[in-house]
């Protein structure tokens, strides 16, 4: 995603229809595979619905199907079918089922893309073992919303699958989002964490985008959407509108080079997808297991530390979870992805994990007269370990520079610390609110909630703790 044009539509979620339902579609060979799993999904709702999956104990990001979008109400029997989490052979046996683009293989774009993956399969099988941490996961998220599974290829183009991709023009992620686009889609951005590079986060945010896009300017044609996703919406509507009926589809418009040949790539690269063995290609073997799991470290923790709660290297740890920028996760309540294997043991070792261990800092401004030795004696550290954490290599530093030092909790030194620079604790009194506590300290319920990534409706419980800063 290189657009600098943004639009985007206040619905992040677009709700399909029955006719979106890949049992609507054109009854090909695929299609009628998909038809005959339903059938003996249907058979086995005779028994109880919902046996326990093999993996039901790790809550690991296996499930994000439809079933919570029929929640609410009864199941029908074809709702039923639904919820029901399908098994296949493998990831690749997956997406094709979930297939519902037209491929257009014949047309000149396309075809030349066709072969070009022919002549270069190792180019595909490179990228494929690249995704295999996320391939399901984006493909099961893509099931979940009912949409076409080739968006699951899309990162293929976009990023080769590599959450750490890092475009010169700006882009950013597996996705690719521009710093304002990842922004307007809620991706945080901060000292300690870049949402762009969350593969979860920044999943849902593309397909929102898509979706909207689609919604918003395309009647749901997908092609259309796709080439907003590259080059922007204002960006394709233009095109349209040169074309004097303002209602062309995408293979007769004239667009930006990269994105004439943007979806032709996409298509080509689903068509190869689906019958490998007639392409040359030999595709990893990805089972259609979870690889993945989610895990709530309950505030901020060291990544060495938490590598080691997993059983796993730091750098495997680094390698799931690259939006943090830092030796730690954010400050507050954080999320880490690590192999699905590993969630039950993580969690296990977490809750005995001693307090002191876990990390929890705070940014200190450099005041007048501060050196690094008097800021690091004053915070508890060395010297070594301050210009560590701050990433220094020499010892000078500037007034007003930001520099990371142990929260007040970690002692007396680190809160003078912090007073000095306007940055207090406050402590919830019961009654208290946010908007109360705003006109008590002359700031606004907006920077609280900043500041405590708080949601201005949160409740606040006595005696819990919130950061200030002084209001100037």
């Amino acid at each position: 995603m290189h657009q600098q044009d943004l639009r985007t539509d206040d619905t992040s979620v677009i709700k399909t229809s029955a006719a979106d339902t890949p049992a609507r579609l054109p009854l090909t060979a695929e299609r009628l595979r998909y038809l005959i799993r339903l059938a003996s999904l249907g058979a086995g709702l005779c028994l109880p619905l919902m046996a326990t999956p093999a993996n039901a104990s790790s809550r690991a990001l296996d499930d994000l199907t439809p079933t919570s979008v029929h929640q609410s109400a009864p199941l029908n029997f074809m709702q039923a079918i639904d919820a029901v989490p399908a098994r296949y052979d493998d990831v690749w046996e997956r997406l094709r089922a979930g297939y519902q683009l037209q491929q257009d293989t014949g047309r000149p774009r396309v075809r030349k893309w066709i072969d070009w993956y022919e002549e270069h399969p190792e180019h595909v099988e490179r990228i494929a073992e690249q995704a295999r941490p996320w391939l399901r996961y984006v493909t099961r998220r893509t099931e979940a919303r009912g949409l076409p599974a080739e968006l699951a290829l899309l990162p293929f183009i976009e990023s080769a699958y590599d959450p750490d991709a890092a475009h010169p023009g700006g882009a950013t992620g597996m996705w690719q989002f521009m710093p304002q686009t990842g922004d307007a889609m809620g991706l945080t951005r901060n000292r300690w964490y870049d949402g762009r590079k969350d593969v979860l986060m920044a999943t849902d945010a593309a397909l929102d985008y898509l979706q909207s896009q689609g919604e918003r300017w395309y009647d749901g044609d997908w092609e259309l959407a796709l080439a907003a996703y590259n080059a922007g919406a204002g960006t394709v509507n233009r095109a349209r509108r040169r074309t004097g009926s303002g209602d062309e589809d995408y293979w007769n418009i004239k667009l930006p080079s990269e994105t004439m040949e943007y979806v032709p790539k996409l298509l080509a690269l689903a068509a190869v997808i689906r019958e490998p063995e007639e392409y040359g290609l030999n595709l990893p073997a990805i089972p259609d297991t979870p690889e993945i799991a989610a895990v709530d470290t309950r505030g901020q923790l060291d990544l060495s530390v938490a590598a080691r709660l997993a059983g796993i290297s730091e750098s495997e740890l680094r390698t799931l979870n690259p939006a943090y920028k830092r030796w730690a996760t954010s400050p507050g309540d954080s999320s880490l992805v690590i192999p699905a294997t590993a969630r039950d043991t993580f969690l296990s070792k977490l809750e005995t994990l001693p307090q002191e261990t876990r990390e929890s800092w705070a940014e200190y401004r450099v005041q007048r007269g501060d050196s690094l030795s008097v800021i690091a004696r004053r915070s508890g550290l060395t010297l070594a370990e301050l210009k560590q954490k701050n990433r220094l290599s020499g010892n000078t530093i500037r007034v007003g520079q930001p520099l990371l030092v142990p929260d007040a909790t970690r002692g007396v030194a680190a809160a003078q610390l912090a007073e000095a620079n306007g940055l207090k604790k406050v402590r919830v009194k019961r009654g208290d609110s946010l908007s109360v506590i705003a006109a008590r300290h002359n700031v606004t319920t907006r920077q609280i909630a900043r500041w405590n990534k708080l949601s201005s409706a949160d409740y606040l419980r006595p005696g819990q703790m919130l950061t200030l800063y002084s209001a100037n």
